[in-house]
């Protein structure tokens, strides 16, 4: 058996990046999620993909979240009142990265 067992997985493309929200198991059956972004980039060799991995563990979730909602609050409010964060993105993944200006 692995060390970690993925448990739940969630996938959400957004322009030239995609996010996987894992949610995974140890041995001890202790939970934690990973947040990977993945960017594809070219060399002249091929292609390859660019991550960035975040753990959170479970006794670290309550001041995440509550960091993440007042920032994400300080970023539609404040700065940025006129986008309308209820629409999806629809741009393809050729076109750009997603635009809030």
């Amino acid at each position: 058996m692995e060390d970690k067992q993925e448990i739940y997985s969630k996938r959400v493309r957004a322009g030239k990046r995609t996010y996987f929200f894992d949610i995974k198991s140890t041995r001890a059956n202790d939970y934690f999620l990973t947040i990977t972004e993945s960017r594809k980039r070219f060399k002249d060799d091929g292609v390859f993909y660019e991550k960035h991995k975040i753990f959170l563990y479970k006794e670290d979730v309550l001041k995440f979240t509550q960091s993440l909602e007042e920032s994400l609050n300080y970023l539609k409010n404040e700065l940025l009142p006129e986008f309308d964060f209820t629409k999806e993105n629809t741009e393809s993944d050729e076109d750009s990265d997603l635009k809030w200006e």
